[in-house]
């Protein structure tokens, strides 16, 4: 099986947002929550916190973003720690 691109999904305190998506994106994240949580072993994982984490890792890997933060002195948000059990080999 392929190896996803989220880990575990921390427990964090969320801020409250209200977005509206299309209904096959909502079906996406469904399923990925579904194999997220086959790959974890942690059950089923709520669409909405798949949300944030994808957003993080879409951010910390787009270079124009980080070359922007860099040219405007914006200090970098860190990614969740992902255990070293986790990482991709």
């Amino acid at each position: 099986m392929a190896k996803l691109k989220l880990g575990t999904i921390p427990d964090d305190k969320p801020v409250k947002l209200t977005v509206e998506l299309p209904a096959a994106i909502h079906r996406d994240l469904v399923a990925y929550g579904n194999a997220l949580g086959r790959e974890t072993g942690q059950g089923a994982v709520d669409p909405a916190k798949l949300i944030g984490p994808m957003l993080a890792r879409f951010m910390a890997t787009d270079r124009a973003f980080a070359k922007l933060r860099r040219a405007h002195d914006m200090p970098p948000r860190a990614l969740p720690k992902i255990p070293s059990s986790e990482k991709p080999a």
